[in-house]
């Protein structure tokens, strides 16, 4: 397998495009049925069959349809705190909440200049 980081974009494009021809041929479903499926134009598929993505929104809908959108389920998965990480978190949370001070007040009640 190819270090995707030593493609041209161009390359990696022409691999999705290879990818998406490939998938639809093995489950056997025409261009025609593919877009309309998807809910992208006939054009939209085959230039991005040939290496022209050039809409992501498109490129999901036509992975979804074939059932490939295995491939950005890291991009959209929570990142998971290690149990430190999380008690570092909750410990700078409470260190930054705002405290009231302790001590004793200065203010005394004149009781005889109230009305209440």
């Amino acid at each position: 397998m190819n270090d995707v980081y030593m493609l041209s974009d161009t390359m990696i494009l022409q691999k999705i495009g290879d990818r998406v021809r490939s998938a639809r041929l093995k489950q056997n479903i025409t261009q025609k049925n593919l877009s309309e499926a998807a809910n992208v134009s006939l054009t939209t598929l085959k230039n991005m069959e040939g290496g022209e993505i050039r809409s992501v929104d498109a490129l999901l809908r036509i992975l979804r349809t074939l059932g490939l959108l295995d491939a950005f389920q890291p991009l959209v998965d929570e990142e998971q705190l290690s149990p430190r990480e999380y008690y570092e978190m909750v410990n700078e949370a409470k260190r930054k909440q705002r405290q009231r001070a302790v001590g004793k007040t200065n203010r005394t009640v004149n009781k005889e200049e109230s009305e209440w």
